[in-house]
């Protein structure tokens, strides 16, 4: 019995690859902000509706280097219900962070509560859209133009998610794509910052690259941070599949959708208004983290292979600040991300369905 797990990643044509490297032969340059590099920023650029793209190693670096190039002083307050990676970044950094409390429909950084926690020594707000799913965008915007503090999104999830027509790429100051391999889009490895600030791009494209402004001189503190020649190939080799990729993806949606509508113990992160979903995850949270283990042992026994994402909560962390986030504690106990991936079948999704459904029954029956 083949295994059915959480994720798989895509690949592409293997002729369409070789092609990409047989210019990295002809070039001769393989790092270092090569032809294929700059190729990948303009077209990701343009595909964002962003004036500037910097691709960098990966989504991680990509958040130190924004923190960084932000001069961010003070506390980052950000989300609890996210990947390690946007709290460790940060601290990371030697910044402090705190967290607000998630919206328990959409999963995202509630504006209300990050209200809240509010206050002078807040330099900077991050959040996260959770799953492909955008954060109230006008909701943060708002707070951060009263306080005067920049906003970063964790957009790691959201390469072909849109809000009111545009990227989510397009919005806060800045904001950060992972391009890892288990993503819906990616190039093995490696990370995007998107801004319209002139100045920020220029800071990012330094500061990734050992602080170099000429081979001969420094324009300031910067770390190895570049993205390599074969990874942007992988990227520009998959770019004008995507598509197609993520319409399959949102069919296996629809259907999971179709039989899940029907199990009232299973509900699932209520779509931000205005916002298309990409499809890059499908969560669902169920009654009780009884329930979440119960199910997944169900799935483990027919080879199935779900995730718990997000848990642990993010204040668990044993370098975070104990925060009054009820709600994002108690999301990251009942949560499960269940298979989805290019290339899943529906009699696969139909098998995962069932063991969901066999579980509840046999709650029943007892």
């Amino acid at each position: 019995m083949s295994s059915i797990n959480v994720t798989r990643s895509i690949l592409p044509p293997i002729d369409k690859y070789i092609e990409y490297v047989r210019s990295i032969w002809e070039s001769g340059q393989l790092t270092n902000n090569g032809p294929l590099v700059k190729e990948f920023e303009l077209l990701l650029a343009t595909e964002f509706g962003v004036k500037h793209v910097v691709l960098v190693s990966s989504g991680t670096v990509a958040i130190q280097i924004a923190l960084k190039a932000l001069g961010i002083e003070g506390v980052v307050l950000t989300t609890p219900f996210s990947f390690v990676a946007t709290s460790s970044a940060i601290a990371w950094q030697g910044i402090e962070f705190d967290f607000a409390d998630i919206d328990a429909e959409s999963l995202c950084l509630s504006p209300d509560k990050l209200s809240e926690q509010m206050s002078p020594d807040v330099g900077a707000i991050m959040g996260t859209h959770v799953f492909g799913n955008a954060c109230d965008i006008e909701g943060i915007e708002k707070i951060s133009k009263k306080w005067g503090v920049p906003v970063i999104y964790d957009a790691a999830h959201t390469y072909g998610a849109t809000y009111k027509g545009r990227s989510l790429m397009a919005y806060g100051d800045v904001s950060i794509l992972s391009l890892h391999a288990t993503k819906l889009f990616h190039s093995v490895e490696g990370g995007v910052l998107a801004t319209n600030d002139e100045s920020l791009a220029k800071k990012f494209s330094y500061m990734r690259n050992f602080g170099f402004a000429s081979p001969e001189a420094f324009q300031g503190v910067g770390i190895n941070g570049k993205m390599s020649e074969f990874h942007a190939a992988m990227g520009l080799s998959l770019l004008g599949n995507m598509s197609e990729v993520i319409s399959a993806r949102i069919e296996l949606v629809d259907l999971y959708d179709s039989y899940f509508y029907e199990i009232e113990e299973v509900s699932r992160p209520v779509q931000s208004d205005h916002a298309i979903s990409n499809a890059a995850y499908y969560p669902i949270i169920l009654p009780s983290e009884t329930a979440v283990l119960g199910v997944l042992k169900e799935l483990e026994c027919e080879g199935v292979f779900a995730r718990r994402y997000f848990y642990p909560c993010l204040t668990e962390l044993p370098y975070s600040r104990k925060s009054d986030v009820p709600i994002a504690e108690d999301i990251s106990l009942r949560v499960l991300c269940l298979p989805l991936y290019y290339g899943l079948t529906n009699e696969e999704v139909v098998k995962i369905v069932n063991c969901v459904k066999m579980y509840f029954s046999s709650c029943l029956s007892k």
